[in-house]
Parts: structure tokens; sequence; C-alpha cells
């Protein structure tokens, strides 16, 4: 599906089945770090240490959290529709006997899902914050590396977050979906 943009050039809209055979076919470069969002292939920004050292922080941290119960997914895609499987840099997953062997987790598998941003906080709070909130995801943190705060949203409801709240290094904060974890903000920021 083709879309007219400013009468000039035309934007091609893909769907899932078209991504996926796209990267069968190996279309795209192996580094590349692209993310289906609305349809559109979107090329994300390289992979800078801080936000790689953030990532580490978070992967330790729950590792030692979590139940057995719970699947931690770094970089993993995340299905939600048939325009738009993501990338998410962090999530905790509900158990799957065959850890998502047959097909990647939906929205309804999602507990707590983290982008980490530097580069990408505008794209991260605006396009990815309105997706996640759409798809109902109950919890979305925006670990914000260039303020360094950690933005949390919670209680989707069309498209919207009903409530956001910034925290900083010395507070902290018990998960809405895994009310037994609590973290201390220090530990990640």
């Amino acid at each position: 599906m083709s879309v007219s943009t400013e009468g000039f050039c035309k934007k091609h809209l893909t769907n899932l089945a078209e991504w996926k055979k796209l990267g069968e076919a190996n279309i795209f470069p192996p580094d590349s770090r692209l993310e289906l969002i609305n349809g559109e292939i979107i090329e994300m920004a390289p992979i800078g240490s801080h936000h790689a050292s953030h990532l580490k922080r978070l992967n330790k941290l729950f590792s030692g959290l979590i139940h057995k119960s719970v699947i931690i997914a770094v970089q993993d895609p995340l299905q939600l529709s048939d325009l738009s499987e993501p990338g998410p840099d962090f999530m905790l997953l509900r158990s799957s006997s065959d850890f998502y062997y047959e097909q990647h987790p939906n929205a309804s598998d999602v507990f707590l899902l983290i982008e980490i941003a530097d580069n990408s906080l505008k794209f991260d709070q605006n396009q990815k914050l309105r997706l996640y909130a759409l798809h109902n995801i109950p919890e979305y943190w925006l670990l914000n590396v260039n303020d360094a705060c950690l933005e949390v949203y919670r209680q989707p409801h069309d498209g919207l977050y009903a409530e956001k709240t910034t925290l900083r290094s010395g507070d902290k904060i018990t998960l809405s979906q895994l009310n037994t974890i609590s973290i201390n903000l220090a530990e990640i920021l």
C-alpha cells in the first residue's frame, strides 16, 4: 500500500507478513536495527555505550529479582498488530513453556516494557508511547538517559496513559503487575 506525501513522493507502508518476507529474503543488512511501527520500517539509531550499560544494569538487576514464571526479553520483537512489531529494549513477559518459540510475544504477554532513550528520546516519548498505550501495555518505563530519570507510564486507555510519574535516583518503585518486585532507581540510573 502506498501513501502520498506532499504530492511529490510516495511512502510505501508494509504489513507484518511482508515485513517477515523481507527479513527472510535478507533484504536488510545483518547489522540493521529496524522496527515495524504502524506499517513503516523505522531505522533505529546505533546503540551507544550509555544505552548498552543501562540495558546490562536492567538485565542484571531483574535477573536476580524475578520468579521462574517470568521471562526476561532483551531487544526481542513484540508483535502488536499486523502493522507493528517493535523491538523494545527490555521486557518482563508471562511464562511460556516454549519460550515463545512458535511466535513472538504480544501485548497480553507483557508485564513490563522498558525503552532506554538517549538519541531516541522524542520518538520513545511520542510514537512508542502512543503505540504501547494503544495496545494496552500495562506498564511502560522510559529510562531517560539524557535527564537521568525514569518516566513511568501506567493505566493505558484509548491510546494514552492515564498515569505518568517521573522518578530520580533516590526514588523507589514497585511494579504494578508484579507487585512483589520493588527496586531502588539508583540501581539502574
